[in-house]
């Protein structure tokens, strides 16, 4: 089924556009939602550099569903991101986070840092899945060996990613993130995370900083069922309003589905291996 107004290309398409321009006429998270008055846009490593450029589908359509039925809220979007979700119910709050890093190190030619943890604590590595290594799965028990052919193809890593997708969730990403120190210094590609069933999760797209130090932010999220990614309204509570929120120390942070606190706020470990975010 093709999801209404999607061109459900995988992103790796657009993992390019770290090397190369981009076109004017494209239309991504950067462009269409410029900084607030007297703001303007932070230094971002090349994961921050790359979620800006997140192609966004033209106008505010509805944000869909995996099996293509309109999402019961369509109050809390300004934008729906250029990204297929898949026909299963997997692509949700923490599995997009774990799409987007996954995408853009791949497409960074970090291939070898793509990891995630399953719930169990498993370590599930694109690097032995493309070799054709698959987990056996007896209840809590995750056992490991070669019982496919090799295959590094899109579709190859798309099925690595639906394997992450089924046995992680906001538990496991949250253990593998670490906690910000001070959430008023939010950098883009930061995580809101709660885990739990349910748990949530939201990804920080871009974030601009006034002469005074204060900065603001913008969330780009799924949620449950699986659905289209989609840039968040900011907190007046009006769609036609901004994207942006305050950073704080604490306190609460309310989005239009969830209600996070500042503290929840953490971040991707370094990763050395890969040149790109060096």
């Amino acid at each position: 089924m093709r999801l209404p107004g999607s061109s459900l290309r995988p992103l790796a398409a657009a993992a390019a556009l770290l090397l190369l321009p981009i076109p004017a006429a494209a239309d991504t998270v950067a462009e269409r939602f410029p900084p607030p008055d007297g703001y303007a846009r932070v230094d971002a490593d090349a994961f921050g550099r790359w979620l800006r450029k997140l192609p966004l589908l033209p106008g505010r359509p509805e944000v869909h569903l995996h099996d293509g039925r309109p999402k019961a809220n369509q109050s809390a979007h300004l934008a729906v991101i250029d990204l297929d979700v898949g026909r299963r119910d997997l692509q949700q709050c923490a599995d997009l986070v774990i799409r987007l890093r996954a995408e853009f190190l791949k497409g960074a030619g970090c291939d070898d840092q793509v990891a995630f943890d399953f719930t169990s604590g498993d370590r599930a590595r694109w690097s032995d899945y493309r070799t054709g290594v698959r987990p056996k799965i007896d209840g809590n028990r995750v056992s490991w060996g070669r019982s496919a052919s090799a295959d590094a193809s899109d579709a190859s890593f798309r099925r690595y990613l639906d394997l992450v997708f089924t046995y992680a969730g906001t538990l496991s990403l949250k253990a593998e993130l670490e906690p910000v120190a001070d959430p008023a210094e939010v950098e883009v590609g930061d995580v809101f995370i709660q885990g739990g069933s349910p748990g949530h999760a939201v990804l920080v797209a871009d974030v601009a900083e006034n002469d005074a130090g204060r900065r603001v932010f913008l969330l780009v999220q799924s949620y449950m069922p699986a659905q289209q990614a989609h840039v968040l309204r900011g907190p007046t509570g009006r769609v036609g309003d901004g994207p942006w929120y305050e950073a704080k120390p604490s306190g609460p942070l309310r989005t239009p589905e969830w209600r996070f606190e500042h503290g929840d706020l953490r971040r991707f470990p370094a990763t050395p291996g890969c040149a790109a975010l060096r």
